[in-house]
Parts: C-alpha cells; structure tokens; sequence
C-alpha cells in the first residue's frame, strides 16, 4: 500500500479525471522569452513524465500593458499559438496535462503603461499605473478571454486566471488599491465585479470541457486588504461563474511578511485553505511551502484542501511524483526555499533554474548521459561541490572515490541546518547521503587524502572548499572566535556579542545567536505571531502587531563597507533577513575600521581618517570576515605534474556558494 493514499488518489473534475491530487504550481522561468520553444517543451514534458497530475505554465501576458515586463510571453499572434502548440503537444506525448496563467500584472507591470483600478503607484515599481476608465477596463476583460480562447486553441487542457499577489484582479479588489466610486469600487459588490466578470466570459469563451482555475488570494497581508467574509463571498460567486478549481494565493508582493521563503514553516497557511474548503463545491487547492510528500499527504489527510500546489519542488525534481508513487521519496530532491536560484534569478532578468538541481530548465543543454569511456576519479571533497561532482560523475558510469577528512559529509552545509529558518538544509544533506549511498560513490570520511593517494586515478577533483578569513585584527584580550565555532557549538557567546562582517554569514551568526528557544520556523503559531499574522476574519488582508520574541543576546553586526548592511543578500530574501535582525534590535553598522579586540569588546573608527574611536562592548567577538579557498591540495598536485580539476568553494572563495558549486560540480563531472 502507497505511503501517500490520498496524494497519489484522482481527483474527478467532470470533464476530466486528474490522476493524482499534485498541481505544478505557476513558475515564471524566462524560457518563453528565450523562443527556444523545444527547451520549453522539454521543461514542461520532464515534468509531465515525472507523474504530476496537471502542471501550470508561468503567467502569459494577455496584452502588452499587462505583461510583467516589457517583452513578456503570451499568445498575440498565429506565431504565438504555434508555439505552444508544440509545449502542449510534448507534454501530452508525455502523458501530462497542462493549463496556461493567464497573468495581468496592472500597476506591478514594469513598464510606463501599466494599468490600475486607480493610480495608486507600487512601492516595488517606479511606474504609477493609469486609471482605467470602462472602455479600458473592458479592452482588459476582453483581452484576458482571448487569451483563455487562444490557450484553448493551442492545445492547453486549462487555463489559470491569476487573480491573487497583489496582480490585476487583485487589485480591483481591494480598498488598498481601489479608490474607485464607479460601479467598479466603492462597495465589495462593486470591488468583485471583474474577476468574476472575467470568469464567467472565460467559461463561456472556452466552452464546459475546459479547466479554468481562479488563483484567490486568501491572505493578502497588506493594509486595507480583503476580509475572511468578502473572501468566501468571492470563492462562491467565482464558483457560480463556471470556475472548476480555487487555487490559494497567499500574500502580495509588496507585503512585508514572507510567505514562500525557506524560514516559513511548512504548509503554514493551509489552515486558511481549510476553512474556505467547505464554503464552496468545487476542489480547494492548498500552496505555499508544501515540498514533500509527507506534507502534501497530511494536508490532503486533514481535510484542509482537495489538492496540493508545488512550484519550486517541481524545478528541485522533475520526477517527485513518481518516485514518491514508486516508494523512494527519499530520492525526492529536496526544495530548500531557498529562491537563490529560482525566484532570484527571475527577478534579476535570467532564467530560472534551482541550487539544488542544476538541470532544471537547462534540460536541452544539461545532459547527464552515460560516459562512453568509464574512468576512475577521485574526487577530495565531501560539500556541495564535491558530492554534486560525485553523485554525477558516478550516474554516468564512471568510477568514483569521494575523500573527506571531516566524519560526516556536507561541507559548509552542515554549518548552515545549524541556522534558525534554515532547517531545510538537514533534508538536503540527508538527500546527499541518500543518492551518495545509492550511486556506488566510495566514500572515505576521516580520510586526509594525498597526492600519492590520488596517483592512481585518471581525473582528480579538488572540492575542498574554504577556511575562514583570518581579519587580523589585534587581538589584546577577550573572546575572539571563528563563526565555524559558534555553529558547531565548540563556543557558546556570551550575553553581548560583536560580529565581524555583516555579509550572509555575519547575518545567519546573528539569527543563530539572537534565537531563544527554538526556531519559530518549527512551530507555525510562534512564526505567525512573530511576524504579525493575523486573521483576516478580524483583521482586513490579515495583519496583526508584530510580537517577536526577546533575543538571546545584545548583537551588534558590523561591516568595513560603508553601505547599508544587509544591502548584498539574497534580492527577494534580503529583506527578510535584514526584518528579521531589526525586530531582534540588532545592532548594525557600516564604514568600520577594527583597531584592536580587548577584555572591554571591539574597538572601532570611522573612515579613512580612523576617526571617532568606539568601543563595541562585547562579552565575545565573532569572526565573519569572508573565507579563502583551500587550494593547498590543488596546488601539490600541480606542483607534482598533475592537472586537477577545482570547483566550489576551492575555486572561488567569495561568500558560501552552494548554488555555484553544486552548478560547477553537476557541469563538470557532466563533461568528463
């Protein structure tokens, strides 16, 4: 009997019987913008042979003033339609199903001709839309429905009408936005009317037999936002407009509570699924930080949904359905949320791909095939880098022997689990030591290799990663330790501590030592309270005061940059870190110079002139300097006549890159 009972049971939808309750959540991964529609279509089919039920494709643009960025995709010509003719046909060659968003951005558009239902600007876009008056508003009504008919007409089994995050219908909404006191605002009647308006002309557009999903936003966690009643009120009345499915939304873009970053906890918001679900018919689908199947089961198990909405899992593995249908979720590539390479990469203009599997989306050109002449390698190195190397290299058929003097595998990511909000990174780690023990990998921990151990094999990989930056600062008394001994817990800080460098290390040291008790990422009512989650049933759009908990310690995170610290991080998880230290009263300051560390704490001044001397009083100093690669292998073996190959952290020492060194791992041993 099947571990996962109810994820893995159909779902009837009339017309159509889905045969497992596993939706593919919308992705923008810029792959329609390329025109390389073959690597669009093997995107979407890899997914479809991995067993998902109905996978939806990132939001198309239904005209150009509602295109997320000037040049977005979307169906404006025969050409257009063709294309995804061939994503569709490839897809059900594949067995899948496949629906098309349609997405309307309005005033998040990137662009001078952005529309609104009033012109109230975005604080996340420089443009202030255009107040739509009814012949524009019915010009976007009826643009939308031409898109839906034109997603029908290219072979698509649905379409999804994006009507949550902060877009178009969304906006229309809400009083946040809507200022309106036409027969499009003023009350919710009127606030409603387009989205359902839309719904119905889509169903009439594109006929019974046809999926049309409405992505509702069911928190918008903004000022002025929906209340729990005008929600229902929506669900049902888009029910009654010919809707088959309610997909969750969960939050605007501009809202200034996370909602799908590693630190949320799992499925954290499918109580707000759960209490819609009976309200209305048709099936309720649950998202946001549902990435295994043990969480899609238990919500599907609780009542709390019909079905279970997985983006970003689906970019980590391909094939997560079938390995969890065929008994081996512990093959399931884990999604860490960690958006460095998904939504970071969206946001920054390039193709959306993932940290943990390099692959995706760079099906067509990333091929992991057998080698046509097995060769031994060893590879010294058991961190990202190195175990991405490994596990590929031995995929491929060649011989491989993995060193690493440390008693576990992991690398730096065994420093990172270690984080408050970073629990994700145990899977990971554990999906490591899985596929390693499955791959044939010989793996030789508390082992120091040499170069006379590494003679015997045809090609050497040096994955040996960095040591910490020593600052040198003058140390004159005090506790002055490394952040490796903090996170493995060789040191405990004392009650008031200065840190070292403000980039991603110094930030995670501050979380790790500002956390009292235990990660509020593990407990979903603690996270909620700390971010100030409220109930929209209460409170419109669903915020509440923020009520953090005291810290630990007294922190103070320095940095020689004189710039804003934090300003570096993550692009859509930057600011969650930098929230997250300010509501702990960190202290944070740039443009230091570090003069001496004493029994008193951290001595500093200010610019080139070395003026205004400080002192930081601190029980314990913690190092975050930056780190060095560790070549000194590398460089025996070159010495010795030997051309190794170097990856990761030991190629390039610049902050902890697991993105790059899994890419430079995977790529590598892809090629040898």
């Amino acid at each position: 009997m099947s571990r996962y009972p109810q994820m893995l049971s159909p779902l009837d939808l009339g017309h159509v019987v889905l045969p497992n309750r596993v939706l593919m959540g919308s992705m923008h991964t810029g792959l329609e913008e390329t025109g390389d529609w073959n690597r669009v279509a093997e995107f979407y089919a890899a997914r479809a042979r991995g067993g998902v039920a109905l996978m939806v494709t990132g939001g198309m643009a239904p005209n150009r003033e509602g295109g997320v960025f000037p040049g977005a995709a979307g169906l404006f010509t025969p050409e257009d339609i063709a294309n995804h003719r061939r994503v569709t046909d490839r897809v059900h060659g594949a067995g899948g199903r496949i629906a098309m968003q349609i997405l309307h951005a309005g005033r998040y558009a990137y662009g001078p001709d952005c529309v609104s239902a009033s012109a109230v600007k975005s604080p996340i876009s420089p443009f202030a839309p255009q107040e739509l008056d009814e012949a524009g508003i019915e010009k976007q009504i009826s643009d939308i429905v031409t898109a839906a008919a034109r997603a029908r007409e290219a072979g698509y089994d649905g379409v999804e009408v994006m009507g949550s995050e902060g877009y178009f219908l969304n906006q229309f909404l809400v009083r946040h936005v809507n200022r309106r006191t036409d027969r499009w605002g003023g009350a919710y009647e009127n606030r409603m009317r387009l989205p359902v308006e839309v719904v119905r002309r889509v169903r009439a557009a594109v006929g019974p037999d046809f999926i049309v999903i409405y992505r509702i936003s069911l928190i918008d966690l903004v000022p002025d936002g929906s209340t729990w009643d005008e929600v229902v009120q929506l669900a049902r009345a888009i029910q009654a407009a010919g809707a088959s499915m309610l997909n969750t939304g969960i939050g605007w873009h501009e809202a200034r509570v996370p909602t799908i970053a590693t630190s949320v906890p799992r499925a954290a918001f499918t109580w707000l699924t759960a209490r819609l679900r009976p309200e209305v018919s048709i099936p309720v689908i649950a998202s946001n930080r549902i990435n295994m199947p043990e969480v899609a089961e238990a919500v599907l198990a609780q009542g709390q949904a019909d079905m279970v909405s997985m983006a970003r899992p689906f970019l980590a593995d391909p094939d997560f359905v079938a390995k969890a249908a065929a008994g081996r979720a512990a093959e399931i590539a884990p999604c860490i949320a960690c958006n460095q390479a998904c939504l970071d990469h969206t946001f920054s203009g390039k193709i959306s791909t993932c940290l943990v599997t390099p692959r995706a989306a760079h099906e067509t050109e990333l091929q992991i095939e057998p080698a046509a002449v097995p060769k031994s390698i060893g590879i010294v190195g058991a961190g990202p880098a190195g175990l991405a190397a490994a596990i590929t290299a031995a995929q491929r058929g060649h011989r491989v022997t993995l060193f690493d003097r440390a008693a576990q595998i992991g690398g730096q990511l065994t420093l990172a689990r270690e984080i408050p909000g970073k629990e994700e990174f145990r899977g990971l780690t554990d999906w490591f030591a899985t596929m390693i023990g499955q791959s044939g990998v010989n793996l030789r921990l508390n082992t120091e290799a040499t170069v006379a151990e590494l003679a015997g094999f045809d090609e050497v990989i040096i994955a040996t990663g960095v040591t910490p930056r020593d600052p040198a600062i003058p140390v004159e008394g005090g506790q002055a330790v490394s952040y490796v001994d903090i996170l493995n817990g060789t040191v405990t800080a004392g009650p008031r501590v200065a840190i070292v460098g403000a980039g991603g290390i110094g930030f995670d040291v501050a979380e790790f030592l500002t956390q009292r008790g235990t990660s509020p990422t593990l407990h979903p009512a603690d996270w909620m309270r700390e971010w100030g989650v409220g109930d929209p049933a209460s409170s419109p759009g669903g915020l509440a005061p923020a009520q953090p908990e005291p810290p630990a310690r007294a922190v103070t995170l320095l940095q020689r940059k004189p710039e804003k610290p934090g300003r570096r991080l993550g692009k859509t998880t930057g600011w969650i870190h930098r929230a997250a230290l300010a509501a702990k009263g960190v202290r944070m300051i740039g443009g230091v110079n570090y003069e001496r560390i004493t029994a008193e704490g951290l001595h500093i001044t200010f610019g080139a002139a070395r003026e205004n001397p400080t002192v930081i009083v601190a029980d314990t100093v913690v190092l975050c300097a930056g780190q060095q690669s560790d070549r000194s292998l590398a460089d025996q073996l070159i010495a010795a006549g030997r051309k190794p190959h170097v990856i990761g952290g030991a190629d390039v020492a610049a902050e902890l890159d697991a993105k790059r060194a899994i890419d430079q791992g995977t790529r590598l041993a892809a090629g040898l």
